[in-house]
């Protein structure tokens, strides 16, 4: 007999112990104790998040794209893949967006030339989805549920939520944002409560919370804004940041903490012409110059983008443009025409690519008997 059922048996034939003690006894951890599996609602880079029974938090300075990341989320409830957001499970999840902050028109242009767009842009066929989202029932309809709470009380916006939970049923709710829960950012006592409810709700519902919170407005000072931000910090099981990096107006999400799975590498995206969000390759630093201008973006035709949103540069490619009519150079002017050519702008990145173009055969390295030289793979 395990510890577990040990314990079970004893609680069976007690008659003594308390309402208090026996309710400790639940909350027991053993470790032959049957616990639910932690279930991941997506990957980000192959790497499982934003799990079921929990709060993430998503935070940044203002216009720093935090809801272009969760209007991705939302998306990719219907569809699959959304850039390098993938749906882990094979149907569809129910979605609540709940908008504290934006205008009633701000959220309904989000939600019909953002969301509903990106559905229509995916190779997924999604023929019943129509651009007037009012006019008739849809798919989105009964995927997503969103509502904006702006004009009441902060008092009525924390029990409509809760009602809202418990009566849709989603997979995925939207907090945005938590600040507007509690009418002063810095009550400890009512920051605790309300996070303790959420968390609550989140583990009852069996959904996942995820809570938008700016940062505090200073350049350098990327914690969270009041002591509700601090309450978030300590409860959350993930935490994402977003930044809008200049002049290049490239966006930049990246994991900061997590309770269980680390994804080092950041996600990059910038806005098309259309107004929807593409995938392009980190900028780098070019070492001088204002701290404004030492950001260069690559070279896109010389960048790869897998399916699960990594990436890596196009060496043949590259390599072939840089010798065309050339038949040899040395290792100096090589490096010269290849950070030019790719936009790469760091000695070790550029290590790194020559390595790799002369592991996978792209091209011969050699001496003349003075300085090594480097000529292009015959065919």
């Amino acid at each position: 007999m395990t510890k577990e059922e040990n314990v079970k048996a004893e609680l069976e034939n007690a008659t003594t112990l308390s309402p208090v003690a026996l309710l400790l006894e639940q909350l027991r951890i053993t470790p032959d104790k049957q616990l639910p599996k932690m279930d991941f609602l997506f990957q980000l880079f192959g790497h499982p998040c934003f799990p079921r029974r929990e709060l993430v938090a998503v935070t940044g300075k203002a216009k720093s794209g935090k809801t272009f990341v969760t209007s991705m989320l939302i998306a990719c409830c219907v569809i699959r893949n959304v850039l390098s957001f993938h749906r882990s499970c094979d149907n569809p999840l129910r979605v609540l967006w709940y908008d504290t902050e934006q205008s009633d028109e701000s959220t309904q242009d989000i939600l019909k030339n953002r969301i509903i767009r990106l559905l229509n842009n995916s190779n997924t066929n999604l023929s019943n989805l129509t651009n007037d989202l009012f006019d008739s029932p849809t798919e989105v309809e009964n995927n997503i549920d969103v509502f904006n709470v702006r004009s009441v009380s902060w008092k009525d916006r924390r029990q409509l939520l809760l009602e809202a939970v418990s009566h849709y049923g989603p997979d995925l709710v939207i907090v945005d944002g938590i600040r507007d829960l509690v009418n002063d950012i810095n009550d400890g006592v009512l920051a605790q409560e309300v996070m303790e409810e959420l968390m609550h709700l989140a583990d009852e519902q069996n959904c996942c919370i995820v809570c938008i919170l700016h940062q505090n407005k200073g350049s350098e000072d990327h914690n969270l804004r009041g002591w509700i931000g601090t309450e978030l910090m300590n409860k959350a099981f993930e935490v994402y940041a977003c930044e809008k990096l200049m002049p290049q107006r490239i966006f930049k999400v990246e994991q900061t903490l997590t309770r269980k799975y680390d994804i080092e590498q950041q996600l990059y995206f910038e806005v098309d012409p259309e107004g929807l969000p593409r995938l392009t390759a980190a900028p780098v630093e070019n070492g001088s110059g204002d701290s404004k201008e030492r950001l260069q973006p690559l070279n896109r035709e010389y960048i790869i983008t897998e399916d699960d949103g990594n990436w890596h540069f196009d060496t043949q490619r590259l390599f072939l443009d840089v010798f065309s009519g050339r038949e040899e150079l040395c290792g100096s002017e090589l490096r010269s025409l290849v950070m030019q050519q790719s936009g790469i702008s760091v000695p070790f990145v550029y290590n790194r690519v020559l390595k790799e173009a002369l592991e996978n055969g792209h091209i011969q390295r050699s001496s003349n008997g003075r300085n090594t030289v480097y000529r292009p793979a015959p065919f």
